[in-house]
C-alpha cells in the first residue's frame, strides 16, 4: 500500500505574500467546526497561524449560542458556544484579578472594555454591554485561535449580544456567502500581483535602507555639532581662564605697590 499523501490541487504561498490574502487581515466568518477543522503547516508552527485550504487564517467570527459558562479561576472565564455547526467552541475571557483578595468577592473587569464577571458568594455573571449571559443567549465573537490539549478555542478580542432573528440571520447570510466567495476555492495568485509584491517589497527595503542611510547620517551630523560645541566652550573657557589670570597677575602686580 502506498503511503504517499496525494498532491494537492493549491499551493501554499510564501508568507511574504499574505497580504494579498483575502483571510490574512480579516475576521473570517466561519462556523466551530470549520475552526476545529482548520490546520496548521509545519513552516509556520508556533505562529497562531492556520489554514482553510491555502487560506491564511489568524482572525475568526462566529455566532452561535451560549451553551455553558464556566469560572475557571480569577483570571480566566470560558464561554462554550454552540453554532449548530456539529462542533462546539470555547471562548476564553481574560479577567483583570481586582485589587484586593476578599475571597467571596472575585468580580473584576477583563481585557474586553465591554465585559465584566460578577463573581460573588453564590453569584457569578458574565455581563456584555450591561447585559447578562444566559445559557441560551446568542452572541456575536471575535478572536483569535489557540489550542487547549489539541482542542481549538478563541482568544476572545470581542463579542456582542445578538438581540434579534434578523441580526442573527444577517450574520448567517454573511457566513455563507463568505464561505462561497472566498472559501470554498483556493486562493490563487497571478503572475502579476506575485511581481507587484515582490516590487513592494524592493521599493519598502530600499525606502528603509534610505531611512537608516539619513538616519546614520543624522547621527554623524549631530556627533559633529556635539563636539564642535565642546570644542567651542572648551576654547572659550580656555581664554576666559587666560583672562582671569592676566587680571589676577596685574592685581597682584598693583598690591605691591
Amino acid at each position: 500500500m502506498s503511503t504517499h499523501q496525494p498532491a494537492r490541487e493549491y499551493r501554499i504561498y510564501p508568507a511574504y505574500c499574505f497580504c494579498n490574502s483575502p483571510t490574512y487581515d480579516t475576521w473570517v466568518k466561519i462556523t466551530a467546526a470549520d475552526v476545529q477543522g482548520l490546520r496548521t503547516e509545519s513552516q509556520f508552527q508556533g505562529q497562531h497561524l492556520y489554514f482553510h485550504l491555502n487560506h491564511p487564517v489568524r482572525y475568526v467570527r462566529l455566532v452561535g449560542v451560549v451553551v455553558a459558562i464556566d469560572d475557571i479561576n480569577t483570571k480566566y472565564t470560558v464561554l462554550t458556544l454552540d453554532d449548530g455547526s456539529g462542533a462546539t467552541i470555547e471562548l476564553k475571557i481574560v479577567r483583570i484579578p481586582p485589587a484586593d483578595k476578599n475571597p467571596l468577592n472575585t468580580s473584576s473587569s477583563t481585557k474586553l472594555a465591554n465585559v465584566s464577571v460578577v463573581s460573588q458568594f453564590g453569584v457569578f455573571e458574565v455581563v456584555v454591554d450591561n447585559q447578562r449571559l444566559d445559557i441560551g443567549t446568542v452572541v456575536k465573537a471575535k478572536g483569535t485561535i489557540s489550542e487547549f490539549r489539541g482542542i481549538k478555542q478563541l482568544d476572545l478580542k470581542r463579542i456582542w449580544v445578538v438581540d434579534t432573528t434578523d441580526e442573527e440571520a444577517q450574520a448567517w447570510a454573511e457566513a455563507a456567502a463568505f464561505k462561497e466567495e472566498v472559501l470554498s476555492k483556493p486562493w490563487h495568485l497571478t503572475t502579476a500581483e506575485h511581481a507587484q509584491i515582490k516590487a513592494k517589497m524592493k521599493s519598502d527595503k530600499k525606502k528603509v535602507h534610505e531611512y537608516e542611510r539619513r538616519k546614520a547620517e543624522h547621527e554623524v551630523k549631530k556627533e559633529e555639532q556635539r563636539l564642535a560645541r565642546e570644542a567651542h566652550l572648551a576654547q572659550r573657557e580656555k581664554k576666559l581662564e587666560m583672562r582671569r589670570r592676566k587680571e589676577e597677575v596685574m592685581m597682584n602686580a598693583g598690591a605691591l605697590i
